[in-house]
This record gives structure tokens, sequence and C-alpha cells, in this order.
């Protein structure tokens, strides 16, 4: 069920409506629980089975590393993150395994290939792992204080952790110490009105009118169109890839946390102007926040992080955003993006160690661009799975010079780019003068976004990471 559908609007409606009723309000998560299988169930009723499935999973190991006896707590979590982890990589990287080790003819081959993907599964896995994690180590929270000594309570209160439908399908990723401590009564007047609009109208925008238009442009990136376009409309059409992947996500994100808002839920935020970032190491504090920072809670630093020497320290870096890379899809080409990004950040701390002389501003612009040009080639790797396409790509860049430019393509997405670029800008000017002064418009300009969903929304698309 998409966010921008009229079932959705109806499911939302109907659920914001009961939860608040006074006279229920005890039954508040199980109403929450309720609808977020609903929306999981409206495109293919039978995952459902497989959510509860894992969220079973995590419910029994999480409650016995909580009560069972002591001697037994790190078996228990070791048990449940690998319980986890199978049911990912069987129905994530079933067809992976069977192309490499398996020939098309062969049975279990071609069994491992059918195997579906269900929606969403990479960000509830992970959201499982982070509660057996944090309630073994007890780093964030007390278990007697948020762990419900009641079976029944505990499975309740997991099961809605993870099912939540906001966050269900593409995240942001919650963590057990983020989200399970909020879980209580809430009341109407304490939702934050204006945070929700503002995520909502934004999210909305970002989505329905930037990424829905692009799309409709950027197809042509996918083989075997763009072999006929010239070098500077390949260029362009990966400048509106990279606008459209993130005003797609970001959107996404946005739109959940404006939704968790409006039933007393907080989410954090998971992008921060990532595309003004002047290192790899600040995109990745910019960027899908939620999923950069478990990388480093609970793959990263459990790996060493940085205090087992240089050496170790790149290497943890590679491993890590090489299965970064993975966790994105079952292909070759997720694990050479995550590589691009690990090399990067391995080699962008090599140099900072060796040179210490602060960069000036010119330099800064330059590292931006630098950055910035790196991850929207990198996002090639997204849009085109298969690697030789991506060579066949990049080959074309180079040789498709004299080939007439398709400058209605190029000024389409210059177009429905500029949103992207203003909204960075912005961040930028924030605190100059004259921009304080524009504050005041600040609602006229919620208004022209409104306007433009209603007026010029692009045709209706699922978000790009519900296929992670």
């Amino acid at each position: 069920m998409l966010f921008n559908s009229f079932p959705f609007l109806i499911l939302l409606l109907i659920t914001f409506g009961v939860y608040y009723l006074p006279r229920i309000s005890r039954y508040q998560v199980g109403i929450l629980i309720i609808s977020s299988l609903v929306f999981y169930a409206y495109d293919s009723p039978i995952l459902v089975l497989l959510l509860l499935f894992s969220a079973a999973i995590n419910i029994v190991t999480s409650y016995y590393i909580v009560s069972g006896k002591t001697s037994w707590k790190k078996t228990t979590a070791v048990i449940g993150v690998a319980l986890n982890l199978l049911v990912l990589c069987f129905f994530k990287y079933s067809p992976l395994f069977a192309h490499s080790f398996f020939n098309s003819n062969d049975p279990i081959g071609h069994f491992l290939v059918t195997i579906p993907l269900p929606i969403g599964i990479s960000f509830f896995t992970f959201e499982g792992i982070s509660l057996l994690v944090d309630v073994f180590t007890e780093k964030y929270f007390d278990n007697r204080k948020v762990i419900d000594p009641s079976f029944v309570r505990h499975s309740r209160n997991t099961l809605f952790f993870i099912s939540f439908f906001p966050h269900l399908i593409a995240g942001p990723i919650l963590k057990a110490h983020d989200f399970l401590p909020q879980i209580g009564k809430k009341n109407l007047r304490d939702i934050d009105w204006e945070n929700s609009f503002k995520h909502l109208l934004v999210g909305y925008f970002l989505k329905m009118v930037v990424a829905d238009n692009l799309k409709d442009f950027t197809y042509w990136i996918e083989y075997p169109y763009f072999q006929s376009m010239s070098t500077t409309t390949l260029l362009a059409l990966l400048f509106g890839y990279s606008c459209q992947i993130f005003a797609d996500f970001a959107g996404y994100s946005a739109i959940a946390i404006g939704l968790a808002g409006l039933f007393g839920y907080r989410f954090q935020e998971n992008f921060n102007f990532p595309y003004i970032s002047t290192s790899f190491r600040e995109f990745w504090k910019r960027w899908h926040i939620s999923l950069s920072s478990f990388l480093m809670e609970y793959l990263y630093f459990p790996l060493g992080g940085n205090r087992k020497g240089k050496i170790r320290t790149y290497i943890n870096l590679m491993i890590t955003m090489i299965l970064g890379g993975l966790w994105h899809g079952a292909a070759i080409s997720y694990a050479v993006w995550g590589g691009f990004h690990g090399a990067a950040l391995a080699t962008e701390r090599f140099i900072s160690d060796k040179v210490k002389i602060k960069p000036g501003r010119f330099l800064l612009v330059l590292k931006g661009l630098m950055v910035f040009c790196f991850v929207t080639l990198a996002w090639l790797l997204f849009k085109l799975p298969d690697f030789s396409h991506v060579l066949q790509y990049l080959k074309c860049i180079r040789k498709n010079f004299f080939i007439l430019d398709r400058y209605d393509i190029i000024a389409y997405i210059l177009l429905y780019s500029l949103p992207v670029i203003l909204y960075h800008v912005a961040y930028l000017l924030r605190t100059r003068s004259f921009f304080l002064r524009m504050a005041k418009w600040e609602y006229a300009i919620y208004a022209v976004m409104l306007f433009l969903i209603v007026t010029n929304s692009g045709s209706t698309g699922s978000f790009i990471y519900f296929q992670f």
C-alpha cells in the first residue's frame, strides 16, 4: 500500500479516528498493530505470515534473554540474531546464490530463483536484531524498566515496534532503545501538529512532484535506451537520478516521520541535506542516517571500529560498507557500490591522517563537488543492477560526444531537479540576514508546495527503496 494512494488515506483516517476515542485509549497499541498488518497485507496477504514469524523470533528470544538463565543469555542472543539473518538471506539472497552456484536447469537453482522478495524485509529484520542486541547489552536502557515482565504484553510491544506502518516498508530503521521507551498512552492534545504537517507536506512534495516526475525521464538510463544518448544527456540523466533518489527516499522518510507524529511517536530524522557534504564521512552522517548509524553501532564498532590500528580500521570500513551495499540488494553491483564508498571513506581517512592543513572555502567547494559527483556516479549501480550495463553506460559517456543532445529531456530534468537544489541552497543560506527576513514567507512556500502536489504530481510510482 502506497502512502500516496486512496486506500491508504482511508486506512489512515479510520485508524486516526478510532485511535483517539476516549473510551478505547487503552487499546491504542493494538489498534496500530491491526492497521499495520492490514497495511502490509494489502498487496500480498500471505507475506504477513513471514512478518509475524520474524516478529515471533524476536519476541521469544528477547524475552528469554531478559527472563531466562543468565548463563544462556549470550547463546539465546546469538541464536536470535542468526535466525534473523537466515530468514533475510533465504528470502533476499537466494537468487544470488542460485546464479552463483547453480545452473539454470538445476531444480534447486530454479527453486531459489522463484523465492519472492518480501517488501520491507531488510528493514524489519534489522529492527529485530536491534532489539536482541539492546536487551542483551543493556547499553541504552534497563530491561526491567522497558521490557514488560508479562509475555503477552511484551509480545504486543515487540510486534508493534516491528510492524508500526509508517516505518514498516522502507524505514527509517528504528532502534529498540529509541522506540520502546515511547510506548504508552497518547493524547490528541499532545500532537505536534505543525511539525507533522511540515514533514508530511515536504515529504509528499518531494515524492509526488519531484521524484515521480523525474522518474518519467530517468528511465532513459535503463538498457538499451542509453546507448542512443549523447554524453551531455547521459550526464544530465545521472544528475536527475541523483535528485530523484534523494527526493524519493527523503520524501518517504519525511512522510513516515509526519505520520508517526500524528500517533504520538517520534522518529529520528533520516536525511540532513546530504548533498552539501564536503567529505564522504559527512555524507554518511547526512544520508540514510538510520542505516549508517545502525551499521556503525551494530557492525562497525563490534568489528573493532578504529580501536585496533589503522589497517584494521580500513578493513572494518570496507567490510561495513560492502555489507551495507549488499543490504540494498542481491546483486554484485550493490556490493561494488558499497565497496566504492568503503574505499572512498578509507582513502579519505588515510589522507586526513597525513594532511593536517585546514582547507579554505574554495577547497571546501571543490571537495563538495567531488563528493557529489562521486555519489551521483555511484547511483548508476542502483539504477542498473546488471554490472555489464553500468560499464556500457560509462563507455557511452566517453564515446557519445557527437550524438545530438536531447534538450527536451535535459530541460525537464533541470526543472524537476530545481526543488532539490533550492532545498540544499536554502539550508546553506539559512543564517544569512536576507534569508532570515524571508522566513515570514515560510507558509507561503508550503502553500505553493501544496498547490503543486494537487496540480503537478507525476504518475504514481512505488518508492525506490521498496525494492530493498
